[in-house]
């Protein structure tokens, strides 16, 4: 399985229609409104990498209100128990 956190931009005011469009984006698997730098954090997973980059690149960049994204592809990790 591929995964990526994905940083986006969005136009002013558009980040809770960015975020409905990307509820419908299949693969994506969290997404959440934030303040800071960035107006969006969006979870993906994938079975492949292939699948991985046509999801971030060709659904996700191209939404209409999306001014920027910044795609950090996950190497390794862990799922934390509390």
């Amino acid at each position: 399985m591929a995964t990526a956190i994905v940083l986006i931009n969005t136009d002013i005011g558009a980040e809770e229609e960015v975020l409905n469009e990307l509820d419908r984006i299949e693969g994506v698997t969290e997404a959440y409104v934030v303040y800071g730098v960035y107006d969006i954090v969006v979870k993906v997973q994938a079975p492949s990498m292939d699948k991985l980059k046509e999801i971030v690149t060709t659904r996700i960049r191209r939404l209409p209100k999306v001014r920027s994204t910044l795609t950090m592809i996950v190497v390794e990790g862990k799922e934390l128990k509390k």
